[in-house]
């Protein structure tokens, strides 16, 4: 049975780093959709994430997936409060968007059906799981 070499996770956690940092970009800049504020957290955990576990793979670093876990743990932790907003589980009465921004849980976190909190916090989950992975498998 073949096993996801350490290299392999790496390279997969980065790609999809990369997917979801581009994914936001033309959210935003394609789109023309503003983010809200919690959407603006999520990306400064996203975009450091794409850089750092694509040096690593450069580098040959597989430790670096120390800090991809600890950005996806971050990254996961604002969505998943993002998702809870979104879904009514927190008061709207403690969400961080102004009245004259976007809202962090109005239709505008709708893409293609699904919630954007809900694709972020996947995204972290497989970050976080597969630079996990990365550590885990031995170096030989």
């Amino acid at each position: 049975m073949n096993r996801l070499s350490g290299d392999t996770a790496l390279a997969l956690a980065w790609i999809t780093a990369l997917i979801a940092s581009f994914a936001v970009l033309f959210i935003g800049e394609v789109l023309g959709q503003t983010p809200c504020v919690l959407c603006w957290f999520q990306r400064a955990f996203m975009f450091p994430l794409a850089v750092i576990l694509g040096l690593g793979l450069w580098w040959q670093d597989r430790r670096v997936g120390r800090y991809g876990i600890a950005l996806a743990l971050g990254g996961a932790s604002v969505a998943f409060w993002h998702l809870g907003l979104y879904v009514g589980l927190i008061p709207e009465r403690i969400q961080p968007c102004t009245a004259t921004g976007p809202s962090c849980t109005d239709e505008n976190q709708l893409l293609f059906g699904i919630p954007i909190p809900l694709m972020a916090l996947a995204a972290f989950t497989l970050i976080g799981l597969l630079s996990a992975y990365s550590l885990k498998e031995k170096q030989e």
